[in-house]
């Protein structure tokens, strides 16, 4: 007897007409027949699988059983009536991504308890700070706030050395031999104003000038003047920006031998890792002589932007910008940039500072 597959779950004879046909049940969704007669049960849901396992299959009208049988458990056979459970994928949160705050419930006792015991905290930290801030302030300062109280110590005055020295510090390791402060046009100048430490020196020094370099390899102490400088030394140009520790700034144009230079025709000692730099000429608010030194480490004397200027905008330097030599170094600030230097003295050890010794930063870089 052949059999022809239908649209429903039965197999009817081809030669013979079904006697007694049942009504066919509506169900939600009609199965569908699915490869070698199975009949394929798409549910809209995921269903839990069937007690025991098994899959029933509608019988030949004849009612003989299906020649595929019942499907048995542990085959490894697909079990399509068999579906798991549906998970919700949920979209991963991003360690950095914002989450939303949980909710607190708090009795209103126990918030007032609260915000009061806060307040309280806040205003003894603000008090603490006070005080402490007080503590690092200049007696100056703290009278004209209406403390009268002297307030210094070496305590204080050695926590702020502290401070800065660390400061200092952290500059010279991030310092790079390779970067170089910025250059400009020669339509970028700005004017730059006289700002000797105290009076401009009177001129009539200049004829005498000399530069000493002392602490050198050989052991000697030399001496220049400005023509032998001039007719050794290659002059460079650049136009940088001058920063001063006021908080002013000016773009110039300034031409000179590198130091750098110097270094290599006159070698310092071995051993020696800093320069210190002085003019003799300085001269205080009062006209009286007030030598002016400062500490200048060899790795900045070794950059290709620190220079020994002879030259201003183009002309010779005068006496307001430190004629005829003075010491341009654009990655430290102004008070590093010594005018009218006489003398430079190599050692191993850091030396005295003028601003240093006047609770200013050493290393004043920028």
């Amino acid at each position: 007897m052949k059999h022809k597959e239908n649209g429903d779950d039965s197999l009817q004879p081809k030669d013979k007409p079904s006697t007694a046909v049942e009504p066919k049940r509506e169900t939600p969704e009609s199965p569908k027949v699915g490869p070698e007669g199975w009949a394929l049960s798409v549910p809209m849901e995921l269903e839990k699988p069937m007690a025991g396992g098994t899959v029933e299959h509608r019988g030949d009208a004849d009612g003989s059983p299906s020649s595929l049988g019942a499907h048995k458990p542990g085959t490894d056979e697909a079990n399509p009536r068999v579906a798991a459970k549906s998970v919700s994928a949920k979209k991963p949160q991003s360690f950095f991504g914002e989450r939303p705050l949980p909710a607190i419930e708090m009795a209103p006792r126990v918030m007032r308890y609260r915000s009061r015991r806060d307040f309280l905290l806040f205003g003894a930290g603000a008090l603490a700070a006070l005080a402490g801030s007080a503590f690092l302030l200049p007696q100056e300062t703290l009278t004209r706030i209406g403390i009268h109280r002297n307030i210094d110590s070496p305590a204080k005055e050695w926590f702020l050395n502290k401070a800065l020295r660390i400061d200092d510090d952290v500059a010279e390791a991030l310092y790079s031999a390779n970067r170089s402060v910025p250059t400009y046009t020669k339509s970028q100048i700005t004017p730059l104003k006289n700002n000797y430490n105290g009076a401009t020196p009177d001129p009539g020094y200049i004829p005498g000038w000399k530069l000493t370099l002392d602490g050198l390899d050989s052991g000697l102490s030399i001496s220049l003047d400005i023509q032998n400088l001039l007719a050794r030394f290659s002059v460079h140009e650049q136009i940088t920006r001058l920063v001063c520790v006021e908080g002013w700034s000016a773009i110039a144009w300034w031409a000179g031998l590198r130091l750098d230079d110097l270094l290599r025709a006159y070698p310092p000692m071995s051993q020696a890792k800093w320069a210190r730099v002085e003019s003799s000429v300085n001269l205080d608010a009062s006209g009286n002589l007030d030598p002016y030194f400062m500490s200048l480490d060899l790795a900045t004397a070794r950059h290709p932007q620190t220079l020994l200027a002879t030259h201003f905008n183009g002309q010779p330097l005068t006496v307001e910008h430190g004629a005829p030599l003075r010491l341009l170094v654009p990655v430290k600030l102004g008070l590093k940039n010594v005018k009218a230097i006489t003398r430079i003295t190599y050692a191993a050890e850091e030396p005295r500072d003028y601003w240093a010794e006047r609770g200013y930063s050493r290393y004043d870089g920028i």
